[in-house]
């Protein structure tokens, strides 16, 4: 079973910003949508680049490279050029801190 990981402070990651962290090998995007985190594998399922830095829409981030577009909160591809899910990652706060987990692997 997978540990889980301290991404920031709840104060530190306000509705409306994102971070990005290494969860067992992994980078991860943590998101705050109106006060509720999730996290998404940040890779684009279309051709591996990032998906931070891409614009964020409501609960949808768009890959700034070309365009594919996915939902934050569930990990489903919801335009093209990709047509994969991105994975998605368990999201807890715990004594005041974000924490994610790897659990693909328990």
């Amino acid at each position: 079973m997978s540990d889980w990981v301290e991404v920031a402070a709840l104060g530190d990651l306000p509705p409306g910003t994102h971070r990005t962290v290494e969860v067992d090998g992994a980078q991860v995007a943590v998101f705050n949508l109106d006060g509720v985190c999730y996290a998404i594998e940040d890779v684009c399922t279309h051709d591996g680049g990032v998906l931070t830095g891409g614009e964020v829409h409501g609960d949808v981030v768009v890959c700034p490279r070309h365009g594919a577009s996915f939902c934050i909160r569930t990990g489903k591809v919801l335009g093209p050029p990709a047509y994969e899910d991105v994975a998605t990652f368990p999201v807890r706060v715990e004594g005041g801190f974000v924490q994610v987990r790897d659990a693909r692997w328990d």
